[in-house]
């Protein structure tokens, strides 16, 4: 049987480089860990920690086409981040520029979840822990 440890990163690809690297860092406070641009493929790599671990990738590349999103897609659905406060996220969020969706209650879980989206439409959820 494969011995999985971890989810190691998760890599998203931008269609603008300068506007998603301002919105994961300033608007989200991920934290940048290493910045490549590598000339051959006309592509950035941005390393990028949530809570001090390295989590994400952000890549660049000339003319991406567009990910669908609604109606979903088979596939990757979103990337979820964990918070505590979930009223206080939607706030800050709200403070930046960052509209949410209204928050709903997981019907399994009982716990709160609200959705938002990357420049790029990436569907990005915050779950209350």
């Amino acid at each position: 049987m494969l011995s999985l440890n971890a989810i190691h990163h998760i890599a998203i690809i931008c269609s603008d480089y300068e506007r998603s690297k301002q919105f994961y860092v300033e608007k989200l406070g991920l934290t940048v860990l290493n910045e490549v641009y590598r000339a051959e493929r006309q592509s950035y790599k941005l390393d990028l920690a949530v809570n001090g671990l390295y989590q994400i990738e952000l890549f660049s590349f000339p003319g991406p086409p567009r990910r669908p999103s609604r109606p979903e897609a088979a596939g990757l659905r979103h990337l979820a981040f964990a918070v505590m406060n979930l009223d206080e996220s939607v706030t800050y969020l709200s403070t930046v520029g960052v509209e949410t969706e209204p928050i709903r209650i997981d019907e399994i879980t009982g716990r709160r979840f609200t959705f938002f989206a990357d420049p790029d439409g990436l569907p990005l959820e915050l779950y209350e822990q």
